[in-house]
């Protein structure tokens, strides 16, 4: 390990950039640029910058283990506190028909993807990876990479790179797609578009501001969520499960979440304080990079990442058209899949599809629920 003008034993120095680039990249994201190349990328190339000038290290530093060790499984609880699965079952319609098609057509993909593009060694790793986040989205990457053990900051980073580039072109084809006359009327629509927003300043008075959470409840779902990650881990301890804990943990929370929703629901602030913490975890990706593997991996990923789209948007298709679904419900669940419910649900807002943002947000939960046990089944299976 060379030495960097910041050790790895100063502690504060090294989270004060993490949490500098994680910032970096949320209020870089309210930017037209900034937006164009995602958070996830501004954060990843603060700390990479860092990393391979000399300035931070990119291993052997004790708070990247505590990201790895007690951030990331703290994340996963945090962001599934609302997957109540009864309800995304009851209301999530057609949609969930279409999403589910694609969570097929993204295993195919991985299958097709794996045994065409050679990835060596770590191959099934990240075949597990790269389907458990075209299942359900970003917050799958880190829950796969923990519980198949690849901690390997090159290749993680190379296939981030690889999944944002190959994200931002598939998501310009599915905005698209509803736009294209013939593909249109090769299927179904009973999607309404919404009339365009007023300028009513009522619209955009108090009651429409974005409301900060209570901060009570934002304690009490840190503390449940710890809770979790504490039973999760001493679960798969006694079982003997090597790496289990990750999933016993989503396992749990998704129970909890079903079981109990209206409580799960009120706790403010979970998700917020989830997404933060999954921003550390990709400034602790880029820090732990090395731009030769990076740049000597990252085409081989890309190409890997894209096979898997383009074989999920052609199966999706295919099977929507058999089944007679529309196409903004294809689109909307598509995006569920690749990027979870966040994206899913502005892109049902952005197109006026007023209908579907429930949908959108119901099977990107579900998404983040299940996609890390497939992924990570796909994976040991391919192995």
């Amino acid at each position: 390990m060379h030495a960097t003008l910041i050790s790895p034993t100063d502690t504060w120095a090294i989270w004060t950039i993490l949490l500098a680039a994680a910032a970096l990249g949320l209020l870089g994201e309210r930017t037209t640029w900034g937006r164009r190349l995602s958070g996830v990328i501004l954060t990843m190339g603060a700390t990479f910058a860092l990393s391979n000038l000399g300035v931070i290290p990119a291993d052997g530093v004790p708070a990247y283990d505590v990201v790895w060790g007690y951030l990331v499984p703290l994340a996963i609880p945090l962001l599934l506190l609302r997957a109540d699965l009864k309800r995304i079952l009851r209301e999530a319609g057609p949609t969930l028909i279409a999403y589910v098609l694609g969570a097929m057509g993204t295993v195919i993909g991985t299958i097709v993807a794996f045994k065409v593009v050679p990835l060596g060694e770590s191959g099934w790793q990240l075949a597990s990876i790269f389907s458990a986040t075209y299942i359900g989205g970003s917050m799958n990457y880190a829950a796969a990479a923990e519980a198949v053990g690849l901690h390997s900051g090159d290749l993680l980073s190379a296939g981030v790179a690889a999944d944002n580039l190959v994200m931002a072109l598939y998501f310009l084809v599915l905005f698209a797609l509803p736009g294209i006359g013939w593909l249109s009327r090769l299927y179904r629509q009973r999607t309404p578009v919404a009339a365009p927003a007023t300028d009513d300043p009522a619209a955009t008075g108090p009651a429409h501001l974005p409301r900060f959470p209570e901060l009570g409840r934002s304690a009490l779902a840190v503390a449940l969520a710890m809770g979790l990650c504490g039973a999760g881990y001493a679960i798969a301890r006694v079982a003997g499960w090597q790496g289990g804990g990750i999933l016993v943990i989503t396992a749990l929370t998704v129970t909890l979440a079903t079981a109990l929703p209206g409580r799960m629901q009120a706790l403010d602030g979970a998700e917020v304080m989830g997404a933060f913490l999954m921003q550390i975890f990709f400034a602790v990706i880029g820090a732990s990079a090395n731009v030769g593997i990076v740049m000597r991996v990252g085409p081989m990923l890309f190409l890997f990442a894209a096979l898997i789209l383009c074989i999920h948007l052609v199966f999706l298709l295919l099977a929507g058209k058999l089944l007679r679904l529309d196409l903004a419900e294809m689109v909307i669940a598509s995006n569920a899949n690749m990027g979870g419910p966040t994206t899913a649900a502005a892109m049902a807002v952005a197109r006026r599809w007023d209908t579907l943002v429930l949908p959108a947000i119901l099977c990107g939960t579900l998404g983040y629920a299940t996609a890390t046990f497939l992924g990570v089944a796909l994976g040991h299976w391919l192995r």
